[in-house]
């Protein structure tokens, strides 16, 4: 079979370096469906990224693309600022019923901006207005956004260079596990919180993600993270949960923190909100935290009413039905966690481990460069996965919620392939 090269001739001589994902996947992509993406000449590719989490549900998921096409055939409002729209009214209402109050979580429901990083950045400003403080406490490789508020609690050396000026108020502190459970969970933390001498300045809020998805699939344990929750209560801190990839049922529950059984005072959530991929973003906080004067954040995509329609559709269609879909991904999850146990057993001493949650999950080797061989081999066999981690160390896997079981297979044989043929 002849294989036609792509012509990428416009994207290498129009578009910025900057470009990043379409330089692993080196074809023009023209069409997609459910957990396949098709280029423009026909070949299929299974999608084990999802957008980066950004598409739980699939691509064009039938449901979801059919309340969107009778919102915009009737001329559905589709920019509207902040102004009440039929659509934010049915969005609200949906999510408050199926979402906010079966968990009990007592959020008042913010739209900062389109994309995550604008809901980092109205975060770490409400928590800095709540408490009167400038420090914010974040963690060893995390990954939080690309603006400056949101690069100064980002543990990403490459990442925060690209500021380009000194990134301050921000102290990162070891995640779960860093010294391999060879210190106290929190011990330097608290440490330099009571020690009037530490230098470190009383913190507004601390910000941290269940699962670090950039920074390597590190999870952390729920008795890790209802410890945070307390040692902020305790000193009078905000906590931030960042679920902005794993939240949307990434791990199993709607939220990634439901697990641990906390309640954090500010959530972000992004990426898979929409359910189709548009740009949207929540900032939840609690009630008694809503200090803002009307007008003290705005931005002018902040109510991308097309988006509020296809969220209230996956709402309606994903979860209203109790924790089904929960249960399906979990199902999923042990199915993966089956497939990478092997993978391991297979190719020791190369796979230094593999871990995950619900449908997150990263196989990391101990060459650091393995991981990239590995993703670029998995393309040419038709699987689009990419790699994390602060050397690009770890294979990610962040398939569909939607996947089914042959797909995902089909995706962990050519996973196990790729990796026999790096070695």
């Amino acid at each position: 079979m002849t294989v036609t090269q792509p012509d990428l001739t416009v994207f290498e001589s129009l578009e910025s370096e900057v470009r990043s994902y379409c330089r692993a996947w080196p074809t023009v992509f023209d069409r997609a469906q459910g957990s396949h993406m098709y280029d423009e000449e026909g070949r299929a590719y299974l999608d084990f990224f999802a957008g980066a989490g950004s598409l739980n549900y699939g691509h064009n998921n039938p449901v979801l693309k059919r309340a969107l096409l009778d919102y915009l055939e009737r001329d559905g409002v589709t920019h509207g600022l902040d102004m009440s729209t039929t659509a934010k009214r049915a969005f609200l209402e949906t999510f408050h019923r199926l979402v906010l109050q079966p968990r009990h979580l007592p959020y008042k429901v913010m739209f900062p901006g389109p994309t995550g990083t604008n809901a980092v950045e109205s975060a770490l400003k409400l928590a800095r207005k709540v408490k009167g403080r400038e420090a914010i406490v974040s963690f060893t490789n995390a990954f939080h956004g690309m603006s400056l508020g949101s690069l100064a609690v980002t543990g990403n050396a490459f990442k925060r260079a690209g500021a380009g000026i000194p990134l301050v108020h921000g102290t990162p502190m070891p995640f779960d596990n860093y010294f391999d459970g060879k210190v106290p969970d929190f011990l330097w933390f608290e440490r330099l919180l009571e020690d009037q001498g530490s230098g470190l300045n009383k913190p507004a809020a601390v910000i941290v993600e269940t699962v670090q998805g950039e920074g390597g699939i590190n999870v952390a344990r729920p008795e890790w993270l209802r410890a945070l929750a307390d040692l902020c209560e305790r000193q009078d801190m905000l906590l931030i949960v960042d679920d902005i990839q794993m939240g949307c049922g990434r791990t199993g529950a709607f939220f990634s923190f439901e697990e641990a059984g906390i309640t954090p005072d500010i959530v972000t959530v992004s990426k898979s909100i929409s359910g189709y991929g548009l740009p949207m973003s929540l900032c939840l906080f609690k009630g008694e935290l809503d200090v803002w004067e009307p007008g003290e954040h705005n931005g002018t995509f902040r109510g991308n009413n097309p988006a509020f329609v296809t969220a209230t559709a996956a709402l309606e269609t994903y979860w209203s039905e109790g924790d089904a879909l929960e249960k399906q991904t979990l199902a999923r999850g042990l199915q993966i966690d089956q497939a990478l146990a092997q993978i391991t057993a297979e190719n020791r001493p190369h796979v230094k481990e593999y871990r995950g949650r619900g449908l997150v999950w990263g196989l990391e080797f101990h060459d650091k460069e393995r991981a990239g061989r590995v993703a670029r081999r998995a393309f040419d066999h038709g699987l689009l996965i990419e790699t994390s981690g602060p050397e690009g160390e770890v294979v990610k896997l962040l398939p569909a919620l939607t996947i089914t079981p042959d797909e995902l297979d089909e995706g962990l044989r050519v996973l196990d392939r790729a990796v026999r043929e790096t070695a």
